[in-house]
């Protein structure tokens, strides 16, 4: 688990379903507040897990609530028909686990020995108080989470060798609770390897799911008649939304004895409030489309009479093994980006005050890499950066190229102003790896990229099509100006062949160049053009330029 501090001014960037910090955001206006949470960097579950224990074929399935959002505009019924087709034996929606939590909380609301209870639903609180503010453990509701509950519940009725998989947006903690868990996204790409497309799926169930009405609970396994009495301004009720609350709670509650009643604290505003759902903006939007795709609360109780379920929990402080040893420390430091120059994040949202406390904890196997944001951040603009630029030759990829290129063909409609492809292939380099090895293939790819780069600006776009392929993108640029860009990139890589050793002639480029006609502007037609000039280029004996 882990929980994130970001800064209102836009610390974190959203595209997609990828999130990361932008570090610099917070010197706008000096000011953090907290926003959740759990993984919000980067949240990665047990996709091959889930492959495996889909092949048992009895699998349930727990999944949650903000799938209608995560899934929008198809409905759940044709997310969970579709899950079913996937080859899980049972879908459930949690709802059982809520109740069951709801129940407890409003027995220990009826009862006058607690003066302040605060809410222990969430993993990111528990574990804040366990490691930071053990003197509020005695006022921690001693209940479990909704999907623990549920859990034990689905353990009961439908046997404990049967494997249960959870798909949420949040994964904090599930580790220790189901078989494996998903993130909606990585139950969108199972689909997909499977060909289940969920806007061809019916509309109505056509296997009937586990319970979705609620009688007694709202979202997280909080009580209905709680909130109805919170309506009309009890004292008894009070609700706060961040971590810096914990400081102020703790002050009333230890120093000045006053009681607080039902504290409902969370890291943010529930599950529904993280960034992989989209930005904060948009929360009221993913509120209405869930309460839209609730049914009606059902009159009576949903869990079965006489049903028995343990949702008691019992809360232990953390124990120091003693100090960790300086060196694993460091490695620890090391890894996560502080050391050597010993400049800390110490953002807080791990949980730790500091970096140092961090690694001091994880060594001890109390903390995990996934709650450190500063590494998440990291490994998210790595993998961004790796899916934009292809590693031997520092070229863009063809995914960025052709995005590229739609976008310059949108300009050029626009504005009227012309530009140029130029379509690249080696002439001798399959005779280099035949002769001389794919290392020494490598060697001028390597190279031929780096003389792209040197002979394009810095608004032209170089890339890598494929194999010894390459594709020039130029920028308001006709095909005059195309033709003496060409020249001097063929003359260069002539000299680049003779530099590298080889045989005068063998490192040579044969290149298509087709200027883009703004009447006419599709991307596909100027870069098949090119590709035809290309050929003709090949055609004629190669290390030559035809328009």
């Amino acid at each position: 688990m882990a929980c994130v501090r970001a800064c209102p001014s836009g610390a974190i960037a959203v595209e997609g379903t990828s999130v990361w910090i932008v570090e610099d955001a917070c010197r706008s206006t000096g000011i953090c507040v907290e926003v959740c949470p759990h993984d919000a960097v980067d949240v990665v579950g047990d996709q091959e897990q889930v492959r495996e224990l889909l092949r048992d074929g009895r699998v349930v399935l727990v999944l949650s609530p903000e799938a209608a959002v995560h899934f929008h505009p198809h409905a759940v019924e044709q997310v969970v028909n579709a899950c079913f087709q996937l080859g899980f034996g049972a879908v459930h929606h949690g709802v059982i686990g809520e109740e069951l939590v709801a129940a407890e909380y409003l027995r220990l609301w009826g009862d006058p020995r607690w003066k302040t209870l605060i809410r222990s639903t969430c993993p990111v609180i528990v574990e804040k108080i366990r490691s930071e503010y053990p003197e509020l453990l005695p006022y921690l509701a001693p209940v479990v989470t909704p999907l623990r509950a549920e859990v034990d519940w689905l353990r009961q009725t439908q046997g404990d060798d049967v494997p249960i998989v959870y798909a949420g947006v949040c994964l904090a903690d599930v580790d220790q609770v189901v078989d494996a868990s998903v993130t909606f996204r990585e139950l969108g790409t199972l689909l997909d390897e499977a060909g289940i497309d969920l806007g061809a799926q019916p509309v109505y169930y056509t296997r009937i799911p586990g319970e979705r009405r609620r009688h007694v609970s709202t979202a997280g396994g909080m009580p209905l008649p709680v909130l109805m009495e919170e309506r009309l301004t009890s004292h008894r009720f009070r609700k706060f939304r961040g971590l810096a609350a914990l400081d102020a709670i703790r002050h009333a509650v230890v120093e000045d004895g006053i009681h607080l009643g039902f504290v409902d604290l969370l890291p943010c505003e529930g599950c529904l409030d993280h960034p992989l759902l989209g930005p904060r903006e948009e929360l009221f939007w993913r509120r209405r489309v869930v309460a839209e795709s609730e049914p009606p609360r059902c009159a009576t109780p949903v869990v079965e009479a006489g049903t028995q379920v343990d949702v008691a929990a019992t809360f232990t402080l953390h124990v120091d093994g003693g100090l960790p040893a300086e060196e694993a420390v460091q490695a620890v430091l090391t890894q996560i980006g502080t050391a050597p120059t010993g400049k800390p994040w110490d953002c807080g949202a791990c949980g730790f005050k500091t970096c140092r406390a961090f690694a001091g904890a994880f060594t001890k196997g109390r903390a995990a890499m996934r709650q450190c944001p500063p590494y998440q951040e990291r490994l998210a603009v790595e993998a961004q950066r790796e899916a934009a630029v292809d590693a031997l030759t520092g070229l863009v990829t063809y995914k960025i190229l052709r995005d590229r290129l739609a976008g310059e063909v949108a300009r050029t409609s626009r504005s009227g102003d012309p530009f140029a492809v130029l379509f690249l292939d080696l002439d001798g380099f399959k005779q280099v790896n035949d002769t001389y090895g794919h290392r020494a293939g490598s060697e001028v790819l390597a190279a031929v990229g780096q003389v792209l780069l040197k002979a394009v600006r810095s608004t032209d776009v170089a890339g890598r099509y494929g194999g010894d392929e390459f594709v020039v993108l130029l920028v308001r640029t006709d095909v005059g100006g195309a033709m003496r860009v060409a020249e001097v990139i063929r003359e260069r890589i002539s000299a680049l062949g003779r530099a590298l050793g080889y045989d005068p002639g063998l490192i040579a480029a044969s290149i298509g160049v087709a200027e883009c006609d703004p009447r006419h502007a599709t991307g596909g037609d100027v870069l098949e053009r090119a590709d035809r000039a290309l050929y003709r280029a090949k055609a004629a004996g190669g290390n030559r330029i035809e328009v």
